[in-house]
């Protein structure tokens, strides 16, 4: 069996492949590939692997991981939360940059580092502990940006510590109330304590009994490990609630009776001030948001991506059309692939003769199931497509390293074995024996002016290659007189074509106006 590398990126990668000078032995027409034998044994095809997955047609909601051996891998990409109306700042670290993406705060100092070790997205930020991390200066159409009256409110982040040791500082923000008579001290914090992240407001809520409110984990933060930590205030309930991964560590009711049902003590912001996120951190974060909204569970919300990592609709990725050499039937496909408990990976292929009129639902898909056989699917172009699907908490993705294509090709139709050419006036007329081979359904002439290079197109009858139909015979008019013309023929396919055999040994004649008196 013959393995083919190739780099499924490239759909043009057969054509351009044909040399300017074609052997007698090995020409064959210009939307045939080089490189492939006669013989009609099952070949294969290889997507993915060492050659990468550069070139794709279309990825939607997958991206690159790694794979079997060390190679690449198609899994699904994680999730960025998307904004809305209630989104007051999104701190994002995709491709490598830094980015505050509603425009409400501007990024005064940065000292974080970009790192590909991301949970949501394509990129994350790494804090070295040894600097002050990331400074945003909200502008008047931030909440940060604005003193006074403030209403529900939801911070959020991912991180993955280092240590998480005692005091390293995640989130902050400080600034100062000022009174008729005087003034006090403000902040929000989120500080690690025992291992654990603790929320500290002071003097946030000013008509609360307690002047320091605090909400502390009781869940370890693993070092090393991702966690989602999310603190919330709702207006409406006084509910000031703190969650890790989703699940409730912390709740108390700021109102006057400390419960459920009291007046509401409303959250006041004192002056402008900076906010810092990693001030004193070492450890990786993503994803840093903040939301004019409660946090709320049900479907539809704000939180519609919840603690899922993964899309739990999946992704998709579809190849370039793929050139084969000459038509050729698809027997198999084999994915080497992981496929965790709960998720699932489906393979669809489809043909066709020419991939330039193709669409995104025409030619029809047909689903195949790797390493099982598959019949009808046939072409001179293949293309192949994957759906990936993650369990169904959107925690677990699949990833394919490598998809093999096995087929089989028609034969090519073996070249007459005797070739003869006789000059004339302007002209030449080529004789051949019939081919051997059943297949043959007709022959191609080729000519030119140099041994083994057939680019002729001086012909009344054709540039080179003629069709000569299935005929032994043809004289080719319109050429020069004192020049000689050198000849090979090949036999194309009665099934196709324009899947075309070698060329037979080549002849040669010289045209002259004295042959014209006999």
């Amino acid at each position: 069996m013959k393995r083919i590398s190739f780099n499924s990126g490239i759909l043009s990668h057969f054509e351009k492949l044909l040399p300017r000078r074609i052997c007698r032995t090995a020409a064959i027409l210009c939307f045939m590939a080089a490189g492939f034998t006669a013989s009609a044994e099952q070949k294969t095809l290889v997507l993915g692997g060492a050659n990468g997955w550069n070139g794709l047609q279309s990825e939607n909601g997958v991206t690159t991981g790694k794979g079997r051996f060390g190679y690449e891998a198609m899994q699904l990409a994680t999730q960025v939360p998307a904004t809305d109306i209630t989104t007051d700042m999104l701190l994002t670290f995709d491709n490598g940059s830094i980015t505050e993406v509603t425009g409400r705060y501007d990024i005064k100092e940065n000292h974080l580092v970009p790192t590909a070790e991301a949970i949501k997205g394509k990129g994350a930020a790494l804090s070295r502990g040894v600097s002050k991390g990331i400074i945003l200066q909200g502008n008047e159409k931030s909440i940060l940006g604005q003193s006074g009256l403030a209403g529900s409110f939801t911070v959020e982040f991912w991180i993955a510590p280092s240590l998480a040791e005692n005091g390293e500082k995640v989130y902050s923000w400080r600034t100062s109330m000022n009174f008729s008579s005087y003034s006090e001290y403000q902040m929000v914090t989120a500080v690690f304590t025992n291992n654990r992240l603790e929320w500290r407001f002071k003097n946030v809520f000013p008509s609360y009994k307690e002047s320091d409110v605090v909400m502390r984990g009781y869940s370890a933060v693993i070092p090393g490990e991702w966690s989602r930590h999310t603190i919330s205030f709702n207006e409406e309930t006084g509910c000031l609630e703190y969650l890790v991964d989703g699940k409730t560590e912390a709740i108390k009711y700021i109102t006057s009776t400390c419960h459920e049902g009291g007046t509401v003590c409303m959250p006041v912001l004192g002056q402008h001030s900076v906010l810092e996120i990693c001030p004193q951190y070492t450890g990786r974060i993503d994803n840093v948001r903040i939301l004019r909204a409660a946090y709320k569970k049900e479907n539809g919300s704000i939180f519609t991506t919840g603690n899922e990592t993964y899309r739990t609709s999946g992704g998709r990725f579809v190849t370039q059309p793929i050139l084969i050499s000459q038509s050729a039937s698809l027997n198999e496909v084999s994915a080497l692939m992981n496929v965790p408990e709960q998720t699932e990976v489906k393979l669809f292929v489809r043909s066709g003769d020419n991939c330039y009129g193709w669409t995104e639902n025409y030619p029809q898909w047909k689903e195949v199931s790797s390493n099982e056989q598959i019949e009808g699917v046939k072409g001179l172009y293949f293309q192949l497509a994957a759906e990936l699907l993650p369990d169904g908490n959107g925690s677990k993705t699949p990833s394919i390293t490598e998809l093999t294509l096995k087929y089989t090709e028609a034969e090519l139709p073996l070249p007459p074995f005797v070739v003869n050419a006789e000059p004339g006036d302007g002209q030449v007329t080529l004789n051949w024996s019939y081919s051997v081979d059943d297949s043959a359904g007709g022959y191609y002439v080729y000519y030119g002016t140099r041994p083994g290079e057939y680019l002729g197109r001086a012909a009344v009858e054709g540039a080179s290659p003629v069709r000569a139909g299935n005929t032994t015979s043809i004289t080719l008019t319109g050429l020069q007189n004192g020049t000689i013309y050198y000849f090979a023929v090949s036999a194309y396919s009665r099934i196709d074509g324009r899947i075309n055999g070698e060329l037979s040994k080549e002849v040669y004649a010289r045209p002259s106006k004295r042959l014209s008196l006999r």
